[in-house]
């Protein structure tokens, strides 16, 4: 049985987009999902497809049919807005600007962007990124915008700290800033150093200091392989990995978060739908469980 959630659940997860976009909202609804997360097109190729007016068409069809509430894109794992090397930088500027394209076309409100690699100087980077960031919103005018998304902080990649997130935002026209919120990750957070399994509070208490919680549009929710501070992003299956399943019940019943859209970037293993439809029930039973006489009722996890 799937189960959906209730009126308002913004819960889900990355669905394939194989055999074309409109089979997207298919995807999410077999998992019970009210919410997804996609790529407009392969993520480790340059190639830019042409939407055609068909696949348009079909894709609003299928999410108005589906009931799915929201949808994010992810873009391409190769574009580095970043990158002190000019020509990868115009031809990232290019990818990301059809990213925009694509999703103001099939009505997906929110990019998910990864922050580039510096290579050579931090502050640098951040500018050059930010510099990208306006160059490609201002190509593409409308309502699509851009959720620069806290990375794990492997190497020379920005987006580590809050910080940093703050910069990149604060950088840009302001014009164009209403168009650019936050997307966080937990595996990413606790690769980064932040305590989420253990100083949840202190983490949203710093990011609503450093960028401002009505920022946070979106949460994708990890556990991790690794250790806390490593640096290292490899995603677990929630409350199995070295996170824990506290922090992701904390999650689930904070109401400061119940209009914040989440994503769940699991591993799939062999059996893609059931592997998500399992994380989905037990995120969910995390939000169910209620307190009674001021004490957490025991819940047993079955999922």
């Amino acid at each position: 049985m799937v189960v959906r959630g209730a009126a308002g659940d913004l819960l889900g997860a990355h669905v394939s987009t194989q055999g074309g976009v409109a089979r997207a909202p298919e995807r999410g609804v077999a998992i019970g999902a009210s919410a997804i997360q996609v790529f407009t097109k392969t993520p480790n190729q340059w190639r830019e497809p042409v939407l055609q007016d068909g696949d348009v068409t079909a894709f609003r069809a299928a999410l108005a049919a589906s009931g799915i509430r929201a949808v994010v894109s992810h873009d391409s794992y190769l574009i580095n807005l970043a990158s002190p090397d000019e020509p990868l930088r115009e031809k990232s500027v290019v990818a990301f600007t059809g990213e925009l394209v694509r999703c103001r076309a099939l009505g997906i409100p929110w990019v998910v962007s990864h922050p580039g690699n510096y290579i050579d100087d931090r502050d640098a980077g951040l500018e050059r990124n930010a510099r990208g960031y306006a160059r490609c919103l201002a190509a593409v005018p409308g309502e699509v915008g851009v959720l620069i998304e806290g990375t794990a902080g492997a190497g020379t990649a920005l987006g580590k700290s809050f910080e940093e997130l703050a910069a990149l935002r604060r950088d840009l026209p302001a014009a164009l800033r209403a168009r650019v919120a936050f997307c966080l990750d937990t595996a990413h957070l606790h690769a980064a150093g932040y305590d989420v399994a253990a100083g949840l509070a202190e983490v949203w208490e710093r990011f609503d200091r450093v960028v401002g919680l009505g920022l946070l549009k979106c949460l994708h929710l990890n556990d991790s392989k690794s250790a806390a501070g490593s640096g290292v992003d490899r995603h677990q299956w929630i409350g199995e990995g070295t996170i824990g399943p506290e922090a992701f019940r904390r999650i689930m019943r904070d109401p400061r978060l119940a209009p914040v859209i989440k994503i769940i970037e699991t591993p799939k293993g062999d059996d893609p739908v059931h592997h998500d439809r399992r994380m989905l029930r037990r995120l969910r039973a995390y939000q169910r469980a209620a307190r009674r006489n001021g004490r957490p009722t025991r819940t047993v996890d079955r999922a």
